[in-house]
């Protein structure tokens, strides 16, 4: 590590965590509303309210709900005077801050439908993001996209080029606009939509109503046990669903502070997600994928005492989601801060997906980490191998359905399989989204009456949901969402290759950890320029994802297909995994 960084790390903050209380008088109501809009209205009667922090964790601005109803019923105002229906969409680029909240509740109470974007990410550079975020725009078909000023050249671009009118959060909220009559929204109607952080070129935006968001809102609470003492610490991006719904809409429909760090903040100095954890006695709830978990197991030196510099004692929910959870990294993670008061039983695994609004299962509070081991094969419906060894995977409990779902692990066909049976698994309950929106087939291809196929793989276990991996190709690194289909088409672009040449999937690597692998059909019988087409792909991934990965050529008409004709990235995954594709040697 850098000394520069190193530094950074140890910066203290100037002052304490105060803002908004973590109690008040108020009574407790469990996201039991008829919408979104009236969620906040009862939170504003109280004292709670979110707080944002800076780089080094100074608070920086104190929002209370009753300051967010008010900003925000302007902002509707603003909205409406604007041309702004029910149901129209409002683009808004997800910046941690009181602008993005005021500009999504502006719009919920306007009846229109924000929809969060993503925020630039540190790889890919200006066109690249402009590509996303356009393709973003003409799948929700917004009226307007909103975004922080500092991003005007970027997303003002975007907005020109797709014929949206671009505004940036500080002038839409300077302008005038005279009080005007607020729609009156019903429970079924949409509230939001959600698009998945990852696709670039084949956006899916998850259409959520007011209804299911304020059930699973409600599970949140149920399933954590949620107290009138908790408050909440989050550095989790808001236009991931984990961040929004989970660390955003969630607290305001439980009546909970929070305290929020930016994600470039979080990005910088991992360490300062601890420090605002231990600073304020009142926290006891913040969430995480596994990676900033480890990333902070790292950051700790082996010759400092975490004690010297945290106090974790009154985490009671640690939770983690969003990626495939890692006992290893959980286990690094209570080595290096169980001296400042971190119990392991905090930990709170969870699964969920945006289609099922965000949580399907939470684990009881206070049983931890709880796994159990799987013979390899078991994993991938293969069989054991003659003379090969068996190996183990540790696969993790992920909880119990939540309130009011439903959870079921089905063969391919669709037939239900018994517990300890791996298939996929499927899921049921008010929370479960209205649809994609303008998007039929893809819709179909997922719901079936009520139930949604989430494309996962797993099995139950006593009650308990053990998932093991993605039958749909989803690649997640580090908690971000990539689609195979994302990297496959960058491969194309490079001269030589064509649709159908690459594969592209997410392997574990022997420390335990996910990184992308691509397969890609090479028709050169050179060396050198072997060697120059790999190194040209590794790099054509990396400016698209931020990763590196694992490139493999193999001979033309390697890559398996199914009956109809398509790529078959499970098969090849499988086939790669067990030796029977052989890849090129090259020589360095």
């Amino acid at each position: 590590m850098r000394n520069d960084v190193l530094v950074e790390e140890t910066i203290a903050p100037t002052n304490r965590v105060s803002g908004t209380p973590t109690t008040d008088s108020l009574p407790r109501r469990f996201s039991d509303f008829a919408t979104l809009g009236e969620a906040l209205d009862y939170a504003a009667t109280g004292a709670r309210g979110l707080n944002f922090h800076d780089a080094r964790g100074n608070l920086a601005h104190a929002y209370g709900y009753a300051e967010l109803r008010a900003d925000a019923i302007a902002a509707a105002h603003r909205l409406i005077a604007a041309g702004i229906k029910p149901e129209d969409r409002i683009a808004l680029v997800a910046e941690t801050g009181a602008e993005f909240a005021t500009l999504f509740f502006g719009a919920v109470y306007a009846g229109a439908w924000p929809v969060p974007l993503p925020l630039p990410t540190s790889f890919g550079g200006r066109d690249s993001y402009i590509d996303q975020l356009k393709v973003q725009l003409a799948s929700s078909d917004p009226k307007m996209l909103l975004y922080p000023a500092e991003l005007a050249q970027m997303a003002g671009e975007a907005a020109r080029q797709s014929g949206v009118e671009g505004v940036d959060y500080e002038s839409f909220l300077a302008r005038e606009a005279a009080e005007a009559a607020l729609p009156a929204a019903g429970p079924d109607d949409i509230a939001y939509l959600q698009y998945s952080s990852g696709s670039t070129r084949f956006p899916h935006g998850v259409a959520v109503t007011h209804a299911a968001l304020l059930n699973n809102l409600a599970a949140h609470a149920h399933g954590m046990d949620l107290l009138d003492s908790d408050r909440c610490v989050s550095w989790l991006p808001w236009y991931h669903d984990m961040g929004l719904v989970g660390c955003f809409l969630s607290p305001v429909a439980n009546q909970v502070s929070v305290d929020y760090l930016k994600t470039e903040d979080f990005a910088r100095r991992p360490l300062a997600w601890l420090d605002m954890v231990s600073r304020n006695s009142g926290t006891t709830l913040s969430y995480s994928p596994t990676f900033g978990y480890d990333i902070c197991a790292r950051r700790m030196s082996s010759q400092t005492r975490a004690s010297d510099r945290f106090d974790l004692s009154r985490w009671r929910v640690a939770g983690n989601g969003a990626d495939m959870i890692r006992p290893d990294v959980m286990q690094a993670f209570v080595d290096a801060f169980a001296d400042a008061g971190f119990k392991a039983s905090a930990f709170l695994p969870s699964y969920g997906l945006a289609e099922a609004t965000l949580a399907v299962s939470i684990m009881p509070p206070g049983e931890g980490i709880i796994v159990e081991l799987v013979e390899e094969t078991q994993l991938s419906g293969g069989e054991q191998g003659v003379g090969r060894p068996q190996r183990y995977r540790a696969i993790v409990n992920c909880g119990k359905p939540v309130k009011d779902m439903a959870v079921e692990i089905r063969e391919e066909d669709g037939t239900p399989l018994p517990e300890k049976a791996i298939g996929k698994v499927w899921c049921k309950g008010p929370s479960i989204m209205h649809g994609y929106f303008r998007d039929p087939e893809a819709t179909a291809a997922c719901m079936q009456g009520d139930w949604l196929d989430t494309g996962d793989m797993g099995y139950l276990s006593d009650g308990y949901v053990y998932i093991v991996g993605r039958a749909k190709d989803m690649i997640i690194i580090n908690g971000r969402n990539h689609w195979p289909q994302d990297i496959e088409w960058a491969v194309e672009q490079i001269p030589g290759f064509k649709a159908g040449d690459i594969a592209a999937f997410a392997i574990t690597t022997p420390g335990g950890e996910e990184t992308p692998a691509v397969l890609v059909q090479c028709r050169t019988s050179d060396n050198a320029e072997r060697s120059r087409l790999r190194d040209a792909i590794r790099d054509r991934v990396r400016s698209i994802t931020g990763m590196n990965c694992v490139v493999e050529l193999v001979p033309p008409r390697t890559l398996p297909r199914t009956s109809s004709g398509k790529l078959s990235r499970a098969k090849a995954r499988n086939l790669y995994l067990n030796g029977e594709i052989k890849p090129y040697a090259i020589a360095a």
